[in-house]
């Protein structure tokens, strides 16, 4: 079988029976042509069968060496590799795992970007007084992403069924379609009564897009991130400093400095819909003011 087929079979495996979502798809299927390429490249056969861990790990040093491809996008591809051999076994594709052996190299963990109070707050009265024709959707997106630490990818496929105002909740639909059910923080219910008030009645049905475009369509991604950073540069905050991704490191990390007597790191989990309790922890390592507080409070002399 060529690889490109086995590629083929992987994504729709991928698609259908672990339920990724299509972004993720894409990334896995984008990693695993970029292995494709550099075999055809090199003049390496590109029959399932024949793949051997030397190719592997001449991808990696050509990727390292002559791409200057950064270590978490090896570490990415790695695990994609890793993956889709254990599936190819499974299968009975190939007879054995060609990726057994192949280490993944170590990552400096960096800690999350995230906005300091102040900042939010600064972010916030931008939004307050904003007056622009697509302020109350903006209002109520920001402040909606800030409360929650939803992904981009989950606000933009947010729908008007998965809000109840009878119960002020919310219900996300994460990676791999796993939902998680969280309480609406109480300054956002009436920004979404007011918001629902400005638009039509067919856009309310409950299978409609919540946000919109300007011209009445469903928001995407690129769009939204443009979006965060014309506002970011409005409301006098550096647009190459923050993404919207660091909106969610910023609800996580502000949940955790601002209210250490009421949250744990296993609620940070279920808040944020990450899968292992190792990824929250990176949260555990940015309180530096507690960090400072505890060096100086440190009596011994």
């Amino acid at each position: 079988m060529l690889f490109r087929q086995a590629i083929d079979e992987f994504v729709l495996y991928l698609q259908i029976e672990k339920n990724y979502s299509l972004n993720t798809v894409d990334g896995y299927a984008y990693d695993l042509r970029c292995f494709e390429n550099f075999l055809i490249q090199h003049g390496y056969s590109v029959q399932l069968h024949d793949i051997t861990k030397t190719h592997v790990r001449r991808f990696i040093q050509h990727q390292i060496t002559k791409e200057n491809v950064k270590p978490r996008t090896i570490y990415r591809r790695i695990s994609c590799l890793k993956s889709f051999s254990k599936y190819c076994v499974k299968e009975n594709l190939i007879d054995s795992d060609f990726m057994i052996g192949i280490d993944t190299p170590k990552t400096d963990s960096k800690l999350p970007t995230y906005m300091s109070l102040s900042e939010l707050r600064k972010l916030f009265h931008f939004l307050e007084q904003d007056n622009s024709r697509m302020a109350m959707r903006n209002h109520l997106l920001f402040k909606l992403l800030a409360t929650t630490g939803m992904r981009r990818s989950e606000i933009v496929e947010l729908t008007w069924e998965q809000i109840d105002l009878s119960n002020n909740t919310i219900r996300i639909y994460g990676k791999g379609k796993k939902e998680r059910l969280l309480p609406l923080h109480p300054m956002v219910v009436p920004l979404i009564k007011s918001y629902m008030e400005s638009l039509e009645e067919y856009q309310l049905h409950p299978s409609q897009p919540v946000f919109l475009n300007k011209n009445g369509k469903k928001l995407n991604p690129r769009g939204l991130h443009k979006i965060f950073k014309e506002i970011l540069q409005k409301a006098g905050l550096p647009p190459q400093r923050f993404s919207l991704h660091h909106l969610r490191h910023t609800f996580a990390t502000l949940l955790i400095q601002e209210n250490k007597e009421n949250v744990d790191l296993r609620t940070v989990q279920e808040l944020l819909g990450h899968e292992s309790l190792v990824t929250t922890q990176v949260y555990t390592h940015v309180d530096f003011e507690q960090k400072k507080k505890a060096i100086e409070t440190f009596n011994i002399f």
